[in-house]
């Protein structure tokens, strides 16, 4: 991993939702604690938050093949459908994390491209994209337009594509370890951010992360220096990688 001082500034950054943008993990971790015991399998947050970013349906099937009782990609479907409506229903009020606007407002500035590229359902995203009260439509890629999801690279990828920018001068942002993961696998720079994650630094930088703030206005500082000169963010929160 480079050293933060070599960290390019991007041409463009490509957002997570939940967990990033929206404050929504702990709903998001209910919704799957309710849906996967209404199938029988009895789950707890401390079991769920590792898993919190990675396609639906694959957390249905991890989940069940840790009870040793595993599941078909159609009961996963369901589930994962069904972890959906309850996240909806509990969705009611998501609130925008810190610094969203402000960032958001400096990658307007520069001219430079943003868009989101999230897992989620289509049918979940736009309520939280309300909540963010952005000035334009982001460019928003979710679970329905790739064949895979995250950890898989696909989603990035394609958001790259839209966007017609090098994956590999792209900033990845994400809450999770599955976020880092499948920017790793995309050949984009992952940043990860805490205030709304439900893991820790050590897991985002284990998982590959470049650099790891707490909110995301910290990075507005980041961008607006370029490549070998960054600056730390307000609160100090732009933390190099672990053994760098």
């Amino acid at each position: 991993m480079p050293a933060l001082q070599e960290l390019p500034r991007p041409s463009a950054v490509v957002f997570d939702l939940d967990g990033t943008l929206v404050d929504t993990v702990e709903i998001r971790i209910e919704a799957w604690r309710q849906a996967l015991g209404d199938e029988g399998f009895a789950t707890t947050r401390e079991q769920l938050a590792p898993l919190i970013g990675v396609d639906g349906k694959r957390l249905a099937r991890e989940v069940a093949a840790a009870a040793g009782r595993p599941i078909d990609d159609r009961r996963a479907e369901e589930i994962d459908k069904a972890c959906g409506e309850v996240f909806e229903r509990l969705n009611t009020e998501p609130q925008p994390l810190p610094g969203v606007r402000a960032l958001v407002s400096a990658l307007d500035e520069q001219g430079s491209r943003w868009g989101i590229a999230t897992s989620s359902r289509r049918e979940q995203v736009a309520r939280s994209v309300n909540a963010l009260e952005l000035s334009r439509e982001p460019a928003i890629i979710d679970g329905s337009h790739v064949e895979h999801a995250k950890p898989e690279p696909d989603l990035l990828l394609l958001a790259a594509r839209e966007l017609e920018v090098d994956p590999a001068r792209c900033w990845y942002v994400g809450d999770s370890t599955w976020d880092m993961v499948s920017a790793v696998a995309a050949g984009m720079i992952a940043v990860g951010v805490t205030a709304g994650s439900a893991v820790d630094v050590q897991a985002l930088t284990g998982a590959g992360a470049q650099l790891v703030v707490e909110r995301l206005d910290d990075l507005v500082p980041l961008l607006a220096s370029g490549p070998g000169s960054p600056q730390r963010g307000p609160r100090g929160a732009a933390k190099p990688p672990r053994g760098g």
